[in-house]
């Protein structure tokens, strides 16, 4: 026994050195069951994050669905909308087309009224070339005899000689038509048209004869359909009244 003693332990070390082993197995178990408690409370609390988070999912594709039907609904109303718009469209352009369609028969029953007018025009030329004087005497003689029949007037046709060539630069015959109510003198110019060479020509026979009568005609005037807008402002300068028609010329005349 002394001679072991040196190389191994005696039954009181040995005891001691396996209450040694067995606390510290103990403090071992001990230690990892605190520790496997403290996973199992890490899991447990990580399992409920995850079911929270699931929960949140699901909450989120529920509302992801629902955005989804609402888009799918927008989508579907979006579809009926334009389909709308298409056949509003579609109703336009037709309109549109018919627009067209009668604008162009318009603009070609215009050109076609454009042609008749333009052989109306030189057709009513010719004939009026053709007339000629015959057709002024007619004239004439026509409305004399409504400011006659009409109105309390008295119009007389003079047709006297200018010796000196005052009115037309040589003798020659002038024509005037004097119209006499109650004494008062007035000289009109009776013509189925009026340029403006007539216009200063009356002006002048007019001057002629109240030089050569010595009397003051109280109005110069002058009846016809046709005035040329250049006759016109001639008149405007030199104070002849102009009418287009013989009723209007009475009305005036005889009114105070």
């Amino acid at each position: 026994m002394r001679l072991s003693q040196q190389y191994f332990a005696d039954r009181r070390e040995t005891e001691s050195r396996f209450d040694q082993m067995l606390d510290e197995l103990r403090r071992d178990r001990e230690e990892q069951s605190r520790r496997w408690a403290e996973q199992m409370r890490l899991w447990d609390e990580q399992n409920r994050k995850w079911d929270e988070q699931v929960r949140l999912w699901d909450e989120q594709n529920r509302k992801w669905d629902e955005q989804v039907r609402l888009w799918d609904e927008q989508n579907r109303k979006w579809d009926e909308q334009v389909g709308l718009w298409d056949e509003q469209n579609r109703k336009w352009e037709e309109q549109n087309r018919r627009w067209e369609e009668n604008q162009r028969e318009i603009r070609e029953l215009i050109q076609r009224t454009d042609v008749l007018n333009r052989r109306f025009d030189s057709t009513i030329g010719a004939l009026g070339a053709r007339w000629g004087l015959s057709s002024e005497h007619s004239f004439r003689s026509a409305l004399q005899g409504i400011l006659t029949d009409f109105f309390p007037l008295e119009v007389i046709h003079v047709n006297e000689y200018d010796d000196s060539g005052e009115v037309f630069g040589r003798p020659e015959q002038v024509e005037l038509d004097l119209i006499i109510k109650n004494g008062v003198l007035l000289i009109c110019e009776i013509k189925s048209s009026m340029s403006k060479a007539d216009m200063y020509l009356f002006e002048r026979k007019a001057r002629w004869y109240q030089q050569r009568h010595g009397r003051t005609a109280q109005r110069l005037i002058v009846i016809s359909p046709m005035v040329d807008p250049a006759a016109r402002k001639v008149a405007e300068r030199l104070g002849i009244a102009v009418y287009s028609f013989p009723e209007d010329a009475g009305k005036a005349i005889t009114e105070p």
